[in-house]
């Protein structure tokens, strides 16, 4: 993943109307399930509109999905990034740090979700559930059980949001722990 940080200031009038919205969700220090249906909620308006994202926020990197961070609060409660895609990119598996909700802005993302069951001393994954996210669709997470990877299998460029529980700017990703591929029969 390559990683870019763009100030507040350099977002769009509608980015900073969504952050105030965010502000005032993650403020309010609900559980964070009931945190992320309702960030989720406040994300999916503001998704596919042509004004949220400069065109510097949309740009991919050929070798590795990029994220843009885009803002994150200085007393660690939120960060808003923006992850884009170039077709056949994906993550490793992995989980992460705090609770999240994301927004497909443009494209699509193949999601495929994974539980980690105990094997002896050891554990290994076993793949739950594959889930195709559209443009305009919201989902989210709460750890422990967020174990994950995401890929663009599309033929262009995807643009997901995500609003993470954590600062960003201070840990640089949102990822806890990565996982080695299970061999899948």
């Amino acid at each position: 993943m390559t990683t870019t940080t763009a100030p507040l200031d350099a977002c769009t009038e509608r980015m900073h109307g969504l952050v105030d919205e965010l502000r005032r969700v993650v403020g309010r220090a609900l559980p964070p399930e009931l945190t992320v249906r309702l960030v989720a909620a406040a994300l999916a308006p503001h998704l596919g509109s042509p004004d949220l994202l400069t065109p510097a926020q949309q740009e991919g990197d050929p070798e590795r999905y990029r994220q843009h961070l885009l803002h994150a609060e200085s007393d660690g409660s939120l960060s808003v990034a923006a992850l884009v895609w170039l077709p056949g990119q994906h993550t490793s598996i992995h989980d992460h740090v705090s609770w999240c909700a994301t927004g497909v802005h443009r494209g699509e993302e193949s999601e495929r979700r994974y539980l980690l069951v105990p094997d002896g001393r050891t554990g290994r994954l076993v793949a739950t559930e594959d889930v195709v996210n559209r443009q305009g669709e919201v989902c989210g997470f709460t750890p422990p059980g967020d174990i994950h990877r995401v890929a663009n299998t599309g033929p262009g460029t995807a643009i997901s949001l995500h609003v993470y529980g954590a600062d960003l700017a201070r840990l640089g990703s949102s990822v806890r722990r990565v996982y080695q591929h299970p061999v899948e029969g």
